[in-house]
């Protein structure tokens, strides 16, 4: 055996043994140190383990929220926390992965009732924006960063500023990325962005109607991608359907713009499109105050909707949706026999 054993470091002294190589890696250095810094490397991946391990267990044994407690503190202390943050793109694959799931757990620990992480974020709104621009790197890169931003959205503090930022039309080009696990990963952090901090998200609608539903519907709802359409659609249906989000939704189902494009997507060639369609569809039919306009739209197209929503089926159809077909259908029927000028469903295309 040998003579001497390494010390076993503390968990606040693991925080600080990362946050001193973290300040030696991000030096510049000569080629003559590459071993040096390799094995600076390796030294760093091996704590952010012991890290993990501190703050997640072992398998054998639960994490000890003392020690869970220590790491959190010293993170937050020091700005160890940006330093990993920043340092994320040179780490190796696992290494990586390591470090994501500890600033993931990082999120959720309470020091005194308080989260600290939130804490944190909302005086470092610039370590934020860092992690949304990721989107522009490459590969695992971007996928990463992406990670780490949905776990800082958990924070109000968080969703408030990017929902308030420029980040949200860049959101619109990274969902629309040419590669498709960044365009999806995009998709997931804009649907939290959107869904999570109710009355946030409602402020953020009610004050940016105009152009956030003029830019979702011309480039997501009405995209050449089956994929963005199909979540698309999804998340709108989402939107509308949360009660925080009311008063957006009564003014979305009185515009004849946007129940134009919902027409045109319930006649889409794919099933699950026509699906989601027909649950932001019924909003329009549903709503007891249609403007003039929306009502001659739906008598125009009155039987054209009939003999459509009477063959409209869907294999994974559950009796909710039964019901509200036959509602929508009584609603339409009810609507009565005039003839007004409105749109005939085989010209919405042309006119959206």
């Amino acid at each position: 055996m040998p003579l001497f054993k390494n010390k076993t470091r503390t968990p606040p002294e693991l925080v600080r043994h990362v946050h001193q190589l973290l300040l030696l890696l991000g030096t510049k250095s000569d080629s003559k140190d590459n071993k040096r810094e390799e094995k600076n490397l390796a030294d760093l991946s091996k704590t952010i383990l012991d890290i993990r391990t501190v703050l997640y267990g072992n398998g054998e044994s639960e994490p000890i929220p003392d020690a869970c407690s220590q790491v959190t503190q010293e993170f937050f202390k020091e700005d160890t926390f940006r330093l990993l943050v920043l340092f994320l793109p040179n780490l190796e694959l696992g290494a990586r992965q390591d470090a994501t799931h500890v600033i993931a757990n990082l999120q959720r620990q309470r020091i005194n009732s308080q989260i600290v992480a939130s804490q944190y974020l909302e005086k470092n709104l610039d370590l934020v924006d860092t992690l949304i621009n990721g989107y522009e790197q490459d590969g695992d890169i971007a996928l990463t960063y992406g990670a780490v931003a949905r776990e800082c959205i958990r924070h109000q503090c968080v969703a408030r500023h990017v929902l308030g930022s420029d980040h949200m039309k860049k959101f619109l080009d990274y969902i629309q990325l040419p590669n498709f696990e960044i365009a999806s990963d995009a998709l997931s952090t804009f649907k939290e962005l959107l869904t999570r901090h109710k009355s946030t998200v409602s402020e953020f609608l009610s004050q940016n109607y105009d152009w956030f539903f003029e830019e979702y519907n011309t480039r997501l709802l009405e995209s050449n991608s089956y994929f963005t359409r199909r979540l698309a659609i999804k998340l709108l249906a989402d939107m509308l359907l949360d009660r925080s989000n009311s008063a957006t939704m009564v003014r979305y189902v009185s515009s004849v713009s946007n129940m134009v494009i919902l027409m045109n997507l319930l006649r889409d060639s794919n099933k699950t499109i026509q699906y989601e369609s027909f649950h932001v569809f019924k909003l329009f039919v549903a709503n007891q105050n249609k403007p003039p306009e929306v009502v001659n739209i739906l008598v125009t197209n009155r039987n054209k909707l009939l003999n459509f929503l009477g063959d409209f089926n869907f294999e994974k159809a559950d009796e909710q949706f039964q019901a509200d077909k036959q509602q929508v259908i009584s609603e339409i029927i009810s609507l009565g026999n005039k003839d007004p000028n409105g749109t005939s469903l085989d010209n919405c295309e042309e006119k959206c």
